[in-house]
């Protein structure tokens, strides 16, 4: 009788163990795929119950998929939302059912570990922020852990960085420490009309644009970049995507670090991108077209490119739920941040040219908020949430927003281009005096008509340089991207070439290489009225370093404070780039104001002064 004990003790042991076994290890059915390392994307992909986009229940709104990541040694938690994969490789096959299901998750740390998922149905379950809503089904609970090792990239891969957060300063930060300024490309809006992606078309022809607005135009194909392309680089359904990831990759050659784009603009200019299986069906959406997104973005991180979204466009403000915060807007907010979250240089735009404060009487922005308040809540990573509007809506719409008014971190501006250092200024000061610093950009420079023009006789290259790109840069702004208008070639709809714009990159890239190499920027601030001088801009950090931008560097001086240090004096080309350079004046000594003397030549041009304290 007690062998017969012992061998029930111990066959219940062994049963123990085995069940502890399988609830550390994947189900069978789970599989973790990527390179498990730390900020590297990682995708767990589950067999589930057969659906199609279109079919009963919908699979987009009535499950439900959160997997919940725990780091075994750090406890550190991250619950991230999953979608419907259809077949679990619908970039190449085109397909709309299917029984997988997929959650992307970039770890940042390395050790083991763990997941746990919970999938559950029930009408618009989906929407729902309650982990209690629906009922559970399929999969649910299926467990399971892996091993990440350290980040192998570097240089200017996003997966040797780690996500980029809003960090409540100026300027975002990435998670091995580094601060992020931007300068790139905001056109075309539409970058994503590509023909190349699954039915993608446009509602429009060629010809029908509306009286006083943008010109339509085709499908982009991007043949000037298909050169661009490079062994190895991704394309999908036998060498489709060739000219856009070659594009890519000429902007990040010419130092570009961001673009941007409309995820839906059903009602806009273009009419021709959006998430869903039709333009008026709202809540199903194309998974071939986004896994194809994807397949893009993912490219762009490893380039280092900043992903812009743009998640309407103004005409289409109302278009979803009359714009409130329902269903529709909900399952579109969710499906983005499922699908894309993952990846690690972003931000939500509320939208292009927001004036839903004007269209729905709306002074307080209540729906506004509420957006912002939904997507912080979905978000895992808390990418930056920001907002675009008119000119002339500015103050209306930014100012209720200052603050502990919502959860808003940061700008996206449009304003004249010779307004911008002003405008960016401002906002940057005013949010500092509030409990919530915001993150300035300019995103889109007006005229409308003109924007930043192409290389070429008539070009406005040195007026966007001075007072656009360095405009924002030295007011303590995060950065920019250049809008193209709609009069000239390549613009704002129609742009098949960003080398239209190649010198203009140019100016780019010398701003960029400035901040990252020569200055602390993110200790620094504006410091205009040292130099008190039109069209002079400060940078400082008081007694320690200086940058003076000036339009004309023609006898430039200095206040230098009560204080006695020396400073050695060089000069920064923002026309050609290159090394430091000696002017007329090698050294000067505070206190009080001090003269910059003469830039290594043609003083009539715009220069850069760094004065940095002597050791």
């Amino acid at each position: 009788m007690h062998q017969t004990r012992f061998i029930d003790v111990a066959l219940f042991i062994v049963f123990i163990y085995i069940t502890l076994l399988v609830s550390c290890s994947p189900s069978t059915t789970d599989v973790v795929s990527g390179e498990l390392k730390k900020w590297h994307p990682i995708a767990v992909t589950f067999d589930g119950p057969f659906a199609e986009e279109n079919g009963t229940p919908n699979p987009f709104s009535d499950y439900r998929l959160t997997v919940t990541f725990t780091h075994s040694q750090s406890g550190a938690s991250v619950a991230v939302p999953g979608f419907f994969a259809a077949d679990g490789d619908a970039a190449e096959t085109g397909a709309s059912e299917g029984q997988k299901w997929r959650v992307f998750f970039t770890p940042h740390e390395e050790g083991e570990w763990t997941y746990a998922a919970s999938f559950r149905t029930g009408e618009d379950v989906a929407i729902s922020l309650d982990p209690a809503a629906g009922t559970a089904t399929s999969f649910d609970g299926n467990s399971g852990s892996f091993a990440v090792s350290g980040t192998d990239k570097e240089g200017r891969d996003h997966r040797g960085k780690g996500m980029l957060r809003y960090v409540g300063e100026r300027y975002l930060r990435f998670d091995d420490g580094s601060y992020f300024v931007k300068g790139g490309t905001d056109s075309p809006e539409n970058v994503l009309a590509y023909g190349a992606f699954d039915d993608t078309y446009s509602l429009l022809e060629k010809g029908q644009e509306r009286e006083g607005e943008a010109p339509t135009a085709p499908l982009h194909v991007y043949a000037a970049h298909e050169g661009d392309w490079n062994a190895g680089d991704p394309t999908w359904q036998g060498g489709k995507g060739k000219s856009l990831i070659g594009g890519l990759n000429y902007l990040a050659e010419e130092g570009i670090n961001v673009f941007s784009f409309l995820t839906m603009n059903v009602e806009g200019d273009g009419q021709d991108v959006w998430p869903w299986i039709a333009p008026d069906v709202r809540d199903r959406f194309d998974v071939s077209k986004l896994d194809q997104w994807n397949v893009v973005f993912t490219h762009a991180d490893s380039l280092g490119l900043f992903l812009h979204f743009k998640t309407q466009e103004t005409e289409n403000d109302l278009l979803m739920d009359n714009g409130d915060l329902g269903i529709e807007r909900k399952l579109y907010y969710r499906e983005l941040i499922a699908r894309f979250a993952h990846h690690h240089a972003s931000n939500w735009n509320l939208g292009e040219e927001n004036d839903i404060w004007e269209e729905l009487n709306d002074p307080t922005l209540e729906r506004i908020k509420e957006y912002i308040d939904y997507i912080h809540a979905l978000d895992p990573y808390d990418h930056p949430i920001v907002i675009h509007t008119y000119p002339d809506q500015i103050e209306n719409v930014y100012r209720p927003l200052l603050g502990d008014a919502s959860n808003l971190d940061g700008l996206s501006i449009q304003t004249a281009f010779d307004n911008v250092h002003d405008e960016t200024l401002k906002w940057i000061k005013e949010s500092e005096a509030t409990s919530k610093t915001w993150v300035v950009s300019n995103d889109e420079q007006n005229s409308h008509l003109i924007g930043v023009m192409p290389d070429g006789p008539e070009s406005n290259r040195n007026d966007i340089r001075k007072n656009t790109l360095w405009g924002n840069l030295m007011a303590g702004g995060a950065g920019v991207e250049y809008y193209f208008g709609y009069t000239y070639p390549h613009n704002d709809l129609n742009l098949e070439d960003w080398r239209s714009r190649d010198l203009v990159w140019d100016d780019v890239r010398h701003a960029l290489h400035f901040f990252y190499t020569h200055i602390p920027f993110w200790t620094m601030n504006a410091a205009d009225e040292l130099a008190g001088k039109e069209n002079v801009y400060v940078f400082a950090d008081p007694g320690t370093i200086y940058a003076v931008y000036a339009h004309a560097s023609e006898a430039l001086s200095l206040d230098l404070g009560e204080g006695s240090e020396s400073y050695a004096l060089r000069w920064y080309n923002p026309r050609q780039g290159g090394e430091l350079q000696t002017g007329s004046v090698q050294e000067v000594n505070g206190p009080g104001v001090v003269s910059l003397g003469a830039p290594p030549a043609d003083p009539s041009l715009d220069w850069v002064a760094l004065l940095q304290k002597a050791e």
